[in-house]
């Protein structure tokens, strides 16, 4: 029987991850409009870098201007988008179809679509279905940690670089106040249960069957091979889940008091996100 997080996690079925994403792809009640239209991308995306405005400063979308960028989970296509508006011809893949549905249409919908080709493809067997080509850019801001083998995933993702690429990956920090309130919230911390908390509880919708976390030393392992040029750590949900599900914004009490200057000092410390950038050797 299955005991620790790898064996837990390598024991599920890709087909399983791929189905939890098609049944609510990431970000997808961002906006209450017509999914689709051009006002339910702009409301999404408004409130997407709202809450984590780290995003554009980590993409840096306007550097690729003229560029090629493989984008490894793209999603509904937010950052895919911001990509291809900054000028940059993009390969975006995703392992849901029903996201991929939504990202092409926002593709159409802002007159991009001659910019974006898209691929529904597993990260674990990538070169099986998007053509092996050097990147400028190949960027995943988090999604390898969802597969149920991220060193495969990466292993495909190297096939990608050439000798001035750049990869940027987002993975969640296991060092962070997110993984402390889950636990402390819903294990009744109980620490030495903590992958199975984590996985069930670090997204919107309950039950993601993958979710491995990472510290600075474990992504280093990870990325063997690859030269980190870049690390840092941000973002805590300071929002109070109620109300932001009504899409109000109302910061949980001790956020709201806490003085901004202290809050980016926890944020860059603990925060959820781990923001690695990367290069060939």
């Amino acid at each position: 029987m299955p005991t620790s997080k790898t064996d837990i996690f390598n024991a599920v079925n890709i087909s399983t991850v791929r189905s939890y994403w098609d049944e609510r792809p990431c970000n997808i009640r961002h906006s209450e409009r017509e999914i689709g239209t051009k006002a339910y991308f702009d409301e999404v995306e408004k409130r997407k870098y709202f809450v984590e405005p780290h995003i554009r400063s980590f993409a840096d979308f306007r550097k690729w201007k003229g560029k090629k960028v493989l984008e490894i989970g793209c999603g509904i296509g937010t950052d895919t988008i911001n990509f291809a508006r900054a000028g940059a011809q993009v390969t975006a893949v995703d392992l849901s179809e029903e996201s991929l549905k939504v990202a092409r249409q926002r593709a159409r919908v802002f007159g991009l679509a001659d910019r974006i080709r898209f691929y529904r493809a597993n990260a674990e067997e990538l070169s099986n279905t998007v053509p092996v080509e050097n990147y400028d850019l190949v960027y995943s801001f988090g999604v390898i940690h969802h597969t149920p083998h991220p060193q495969r995933a990466i292993s495909q993702i190297r096939r990608y670089l050439g000798p001035d690429s750049q990869f940027k990956l987002m993975v969640y920090h296991r060092h962070s106040w997110k993984v402390f309130w889950i636990i402390a919230t819903y294990g009744k911390c109980a620490f030495w249960n903590a992958d199975a908390l984590i996985a069930r509880h670090s997204e919107a919708q309950t039950g993601c069957p993958v979710t491995y976390s990472y510290t600075r030393g474990s992504v280093r392992k990870l990325l063997a091979g690859l030269e980190i040029t870049d690390s840092r750590v941000d973002h805590i949900f300071s929002w109070s889940i109620p109300e932001y599900i009504r899409y109000q914004f109302k910061k949980v009490w001790y956020f709201r008091w806490m003085p901004t200057t202290l809050f980016r000092h926890m944020e860059q410390r603990w925060g959820w996100h781990l923001c690695v950038t990367a290069k060939n050797c």
